[in-house]
């Protein structure tokens, strides 16, 4: 049989071409069970949805103008529980995942150029409801995120859905540099963690008040943390703009089922050089922000864009070992300077009952980052949002600031320093 081989799509190109020996983009999901995990359950269900979900056995290639992926000959292993800190991107043989067991938890890292967030989120609920079924014998209710593992994969699951913008007329953002909080980096091998965990009816109890998100209400709250780290600031030359990058989803926006990259982003934020804002009015900005600039116009615009300069045939024929540094360039200048942190928030995840009693907690955590200090990541599951504020650098007054203003509206928060 032939080995599979794909073109990386049009949102993966950037994370090869970013990486150093010591920077990968990386993101941990992982879920918390009533029991500590057996790994020889987990092996087994690891091995049947790998073989559902193709496009995680493969490993990434070099081609003479694109990256690719590669299918390979034979099956993942369950490896070592490590901190998310070491930034190889090739686990146990080129893959481009791994999965591991910390006592009771079940645990994924991914190379983003494999995935983005809902692509992993669905390896790794099929993972664990496939692991439920082997050792406890339950019976699962499949649905879009938790795929039967004896099903025949789907083209549409491993398709690039960017290709449908291809020839579509589309305009690059148009974005000034973005305040970044300075401090004390830390060696490249340790990221800090701060775990949040809040209740989602005090969440939307506040929303209901405001007539905003959770993602609007989270994204207002640590822009107003990074406007308190930019006033106790004293740098003479720190920018103005305050942003934090969004990821979107664009499978509900412009159909697809791809399990690989299918995603944009968008920059929200305010600019304090007239003076700072209020909770109130920083919220005001970003949900009005948000809900124009995720229109499928909008998106469309940005997206084909980015699809265009990929395909001008002038840029293919760059040889990669060129290509590569191009890209990174431009990402730099165009990308990592845009905003001052990042939200990427899942979504609230509902299980089929039979699941229900198993998976006591969810989690989400961006790697270490390459040119801001840190990121959020946030998934809910049965009444909470469970929040990770990643960081590379010592100090934690961000977090700090964004836990203060959330008690300022009445949510509880609980917290774990790791």
């Amino acid at each position: 049989m032939t080995a599979i081989t794909m073109r990386l799509d049009n949102a993966s190109n950037i994370y090869p071409a970013s990486l150093t020996k010591k920077y990968a983009s990386l993101f941990r999901q992982s879920v918390t069970l009533s029991e500590p995990v057996n790994v020889n359950y987990l092996q087994q269900a690891l091995n049947n949805t790998v073989k559902r979900i193709p496009s995680f056995g493969c490993t990434l290639k070099n081609g003479a103008f694109w990256w690719y992926l590669k299918e390979l000959n034979k099956l993942p292993i369950v490896g070592e529980y490590t901190s998310l800190s070491p930034f190889g991107y090739k686990f146990h043989g080129g893959f481009l995942f791994k999965v591991s067991v910390d006592d009771c938890r079940i645990v994924l890292d991914v190379f983003h150029a494999l995935a983005d967030g809902k692509g992993g989120q669905t390896f790794l609920l099929t993972l664990t409801a496939e692991y439920l079924r082997l050792r406890y014998g339950i019976k699962i209710d499949y649905n879009e995120l938790i795929l039967d593992p004896t099903d025949t994969p789907s083209k549409r699951e491993s398709e690039d859905c960017f290709t449908e913008f291809s020839g579509k007329k589309g305009e690059m953002d148009q974005n000034g540099s973005a305040y970044h909080a300075c401090g004390h980096k830390v060696g490249y091998r340790t990221l800090h963690n701060e775990r949040v965990i809040v209740p989602f009816d005090e969440l939307k109890t506040v929303t209901s008040k405001y007539s905003c998100t959770v993602t609007e209400l989270i994204t207002a709250a640590m822009v107003s943390a990074i406007q308190e780290v930019h006033k106790h600031d004293h740098r003479k030359t720190k920018k103005s703009t305050i942003k934090v990058s969004v990821p979107v989803n664009l499978r509900p926006i412009f159909g697809g089922r791809t399990l690989r990259n299918f995603s944009s982003y968008v920059n929200l934020g305010v600019d304090v050089s007239n003076g700072y804002f209020s909770f109130e009015e920083i919220l005001e900005n970003v949900s009005a922000q948000k809900r124009h600039l995720v229109l499928r116009s909008e998106l469309e615009r940005k997206v084909a864009a980015n699809v265009a300069l990929e395909n001008n045939f002038a840029i293919a024929m760059i040889p990669l070992f060129i290509k590569r540094y191009a890209i990174d360039t431009v990402c730099k200048i165009k990308g990592d300077k845009l905003f001052s942190q990042t939200f990427s928030n899942l979504g609230n995840v509902v299980l089929p009952d039979s699941m229900k009693q198993y998976v006591r907690e969810m989690d989400f955590m961006l790697g270490r980052q390459r040119g801001t200090p840190g990121a959020a990541a946030a998934v809910g599951y049965n009444g909470n949002l469970y929040l990770n504020f990643s960081r590379n650098i010592v100090e934690a007054d961000f977090e700090s600031y964004f836990v203060d203003r959330l008690h300022q509206l009445g949510i509880t928060t609980k917290q774990v320093s790791e």
